[in-house]
């Protein structure tokens, strides 16, 4: 199945919210004048499945009719195993660039740890393959996505000429407003998810429980993804596979010092 090599910009496009949906569709749209497009997405949606690979149900590949020359491509795995299988089964060379969205909802502050969309992007960044991935503060799978064109394609564009420090890639959140004040380039801000399960009865009198929360992010500094999204700029947050506090060994060594 792999495909022949072009002098073109060779483009991988994911999502988690599935190949139907309409944001992957935009996406291609914006990214079509970049380069050669290969997309391979979740057959289904995959949302909030995090970094999930799958490792024991087979994984299939369906190759879907070409539109307008973009070769695309449906897997019942998740969007980090989309990826896996672009690389080792579909490709014949690294991508210049993967780009993962556009996802319905956003995926700032520790969102980013749930996020199948953000976990593509991060399965590019452990492969040192520069990568992208874009959301969008609003839930309406029926949000015209135009507005967000130009900002995706600079965005794009600017990491094809001049790519990503190793093991790094990018998350891009769009603001509730088709009229973006502009970006900021900013750190994750911290908040968590008060949250809890309502029990419920089904037909045969059994429990069963569906998970509900309010996000709270306390942190309010202003140089935040979620200061920037709700005062109506995109937030752009440098992503590291790196997860170790450096900044806490040297207390942790002196802790365990006379063990």
């Amino acid at each position: 199945m792999p495909l022949t090599r072009t002098m073109e910009k060779l483009i991988l496009v994911t999502n988690d919210d599935g190949i139907d949906a309409p944001g992957i569709k935009f996406l291609i749209s914006f990214l079509r004048p970049l380069g050669r497009i290969v997309v391979v997405a979740p057959q289904t949606g995959m949302s909030g499945m995090g970094h999930a690979v799958t490792i024991s149900t087979p994984l299939r590949i369906k190759q879907l009719a070409s539109e307008n020359g973009i070769d695309k491509y449906k897997t019942n795995g998740t969007p980090a195993d989309c990826v896996k299988l672009a690389l080792n089964q579909i490709l014949d060379k690294k991508p210049d660039l993967i780009v993962s969205g556009i996802n319905h909802g956003s995926n700032h502050s520790i969102n980013i740890l749930y996020s199948g969309t953000m976990a593509a992007a991060i399965e590019g960044a452990m492969q040192n393959i520069p990568a992208i991935g874009f959301s969008m503060f609003n839930y309406d799978t029926k949000l015209d996505f135009s507005f967000a064109g130009t900002y995706i394609k600079q965005i794009c564009q600017n990491t094809l000429e001049s790519g990503l420090p190793a093991g790094t890639c990018l998350n891009v959140n769009f603001p509730d407003n088709s009229s973006p004040k502009g970006i900021k380039i900013c750190r994750q801000s911290i908040g968590f998810w008060d949250e809890g399960f309502e029990k419920r009865i089904d037909l045969h009198q059994k429990p069963y429980y569906w998970l509900k929360g309010e996000f709270i992010v306390p942190d309010q500094s202003s140089n935040t993804d979620d200061y920037a999204l709700k005062n109506g700029y995109i937030s752009i947050v440098p992503v590291t596979i790196d997860l170790t506090a450096h900044q806490n060994i040297e207390s942790l060594k002196k802790t365990y010092n006379d063990i």
